[in-house]
């Protein structure tokens, strides 16, 4: 093997003869600093499947998942990408994959702190290590869900009862303490995303296999068969559905309890039970024990902006409220979910018998034994871990407000990492208070900005990068827009179709607007948004691709969805009445809302 040289200049990152099939680099609705032409070269995709509103400082400084995929990258020995980069453009989130180019240099952020891209030096890195990902990757997809069992998970609830330990003492622990447990938070939120993605390659494995024999055997991949089959009836996330439906039942059979769930908001309901001793019980209970089991995420878990369920009780008391309106059936949910798996794994092996049956039979079980862990990884990394860190901000965030040093807890969240650090070692270091003013303002403002889905350059090559999937290309760039203005076409997410009211929903303040019967209409979901699959009929995001969580729950929940429009909540109104393809990824506008 040959080691590169990497010149001093920066090089052309597009192969020779390559097609440009797109570019954008600024113009005056959305403009772009670029601080080389190699940045402009390289493809960055809007990270709407995880942060579509605008980023904070601290959050682009230290919980951004980019900042472990050179671990995964490395650890596997990939190919097709060395590197993952994130760039703010307008207080918006843009990544892009570094290719294993060892004469590339390009700059990235990680800690406040300037570095280059993580290239190889070996010039025949590309060319030679895939046959190492080959011959391992199968272990991690047979194996994983041992280990997840017997010593990542465990792992993992080791961490968060220590910080949840230091949590709970914080009010009694010196601002020095609390400084340290940081580094400790950014160190287990660094470790739970390396799990991540060796959790990650190892479900693209049993799913590359099953999608492989299923061609292989039947000479076709029925999509739908292979999305029921991925589902889960046991997981973290059902977990919490059914405590939350036992805490329903407890109000629905108490004429008490049930009182005050009568009484209005979420708000209202908080203060009708602690107005009263049946009330307080069960905020004692129930309420309090449910928050430290499962309230660790928040409506946007991939930013420390958003308050956690382990803060504020009231959207739990408001999922209850809502389960009692619609008198849900846990019991009866979990076993139609459970039959339907059985079902499917029962179709996927109908007229095969011999080594092919049993190859199928092989694979569908490495399947089926890893879809559990695509929600119990999001209540563990995703949610549990960016959560954990927010609480340990928060907790600094009160002890330097107590100093005279913020004027809110929150105020740490817009600060970078290394100025808050800065801040708790000497008061005088810096203006927080006029930095953070001015940060708080500019993100108000990007609000009245609408990101673009993509800025840089488009080849076949980089559309071709893998995890791209997730966010729903290469078919968003290459979708073509429907010529009728009351069509909007996206990606099939679940197929079947439904015909209702549209309900858009942009916030958790507007949760308790989603009626029964309607379709939902948003940007993209998380954890956070299960309970509404609950009650509508179908779905329509602006992002995702068939992988990513709007469309893994839709299938779950047996609702038609049309994902990645790019416009939907743009091209919709509350009201409207749509019909929704699931199959074919389109949207039909039967009816406009009355204006």
């Amino acid at each position: 093997m040959t080691e590169a040289t990497v010149p001093e200049r920066q090089v052309e990152t597009i192969p020779p003869g390559e097609e440009v099939l797109g570019q954008f680099l600024g113009d005056e609705t959305f403009p772009v600093t670029w601080s080389s032409e190699v940045e402009q070269q390289l493809f960055w995709v809007y990270d709407d499947l995880h942060i579509p509103h605008p980023v904070s400082p601290m959050f682009f400084d230290i919980g951004g998942w980019w900042l472990s995929c050179d671990h995964m990258f490395r650890r596997f020995g990939t190919p097709f990408a060395v590197d993952w980069l994130a760039k703010n453009v307008n207080g918006y989130v843009y990544t892009t994959a570094i290719p294993a180019d060892p004469a590339l240099r390009v700059e990235g952020t990680e800690y406040s702190s300037r570095y280059w891209a993580r290239v190889p030096r070996d010039a025949d890195y590309a060319g030679s290590i895939g046959s190492y990902l080959d011959l391992t990757l199968p272990v991690y997809g047979e194996h994983f869900a041992d280990w997840w069992r017997d010593r990542l998970r465990p792992e993992m609830e080791r961490n968060f009862a220590y910080l949840e330990e230091r949590l709970d003492a914080a009010d009694d622990i010196s601002l020095a303490e609390m400084a340290t447990v940081l580094e400790d938070a950014i160190d287990i939120h660094d470790r739970h995303w390396k799990i991540h993605w060796m959790l990650n390659f190892a479900q693209l494995s049993a799913t590359l296999n099953l999608r492989a024999v299923m061609d292989r055997t039947r000479g076709s991949i029925d999509e739908a068969l292979l999305g029921r089959l991925q589902n889960s009836a046991s997981d973290r996330n059902w977990d919490s559905i059914e405590a939350l439906w036992r805490m329903k039942n407890e109000v629905r059979d108490d004429p008490e309890l049930r009182t005050a769930f009568e009484v209005g908001d979420a708000e209202g309901i908080a203060a009708a039970l602690r107005s009263f001793d049946r009330g307080r019980r069960f905020l004692r209970e129930r309420m309090e024990p449910y928050q430290r089991e499962f309230g660790w995420h928040a409506v946007w878990s991939h930013e420390f902006i958003y308050p956690t369920r382990r803060e504020q009780m009231e959207p739990i008391l408001d999922l209850i409220r809502g389960y009692l309106e619609s008198d849900y059936d846990y019991p009866s949910a979990i076993e139609t979910m459970r039959l339907d798996i059985a079902a499917a794994a029962t179709e996927i092996l109908e007229g095969l018998s011999g080594d092919t049956l049993e190859e199928m039979r092989a694979a569908n079980a490495v399947n089926l034994r890893m879809a559990p862990l695509t929600p119990d990884h999001h209540f563990y990394i995703d949610q549990g871990a960016n959560a954990h860190l927010r609480l340990v901000l928060i907790a600094i965030g009160r002890k330097l407000v107590e100093a005279g040093r913020l004027d809110q807890p929150d105020d740490v969240l817009f600060l970078r990492y290394n100025e808050l650090r800065a801040l708790i070692g000497n008061a005088a270091s810096l203006d927080a208070r006029g930095r953070i003013g001015a940060r708080r303002a500019e993100r108000e403002a990007s609000k009245g900005i609408r990101p673009r889905d993509w800025i840089g350059t488009v080849t076949p090559t980089q559309l071709a990068f893998p995890y791209l999937v997730n966010w729903g290309y290469p078919e968003r760039f290459h979708r073509t827009a429907a010529s009728d203005d009351l069509r909007i076409t996206g990606i099939a997410g679940s197929p079947g179709q439904v015909e209702g009211v549209a309900r858009v929903v942009q916030t958790i303040d507007e949760f308790d607007d989603v009626q029964d019967g309607d379709i939902l209409v948003c940007q993209m979901t998380n954890p956070a948004w299960v309970v509404l699959f609950t009650k509508i009929a179908g779905l329509v995001t602006d992002t995702g691709g068939t992988t990513s969580h709007p469309a893994v729950l839709s299938r779950e929940f047996g609702i038609p969805a049309v994902i990645g429009t790019s416009v939907a909540t743009h091209r919709l109104s509350t009201g409207d009445r749509i019909r929704v393809d699931g199959s074919a990824g389109v949207v039909d506008i039967v009816q406009r809302a009355a204006s």
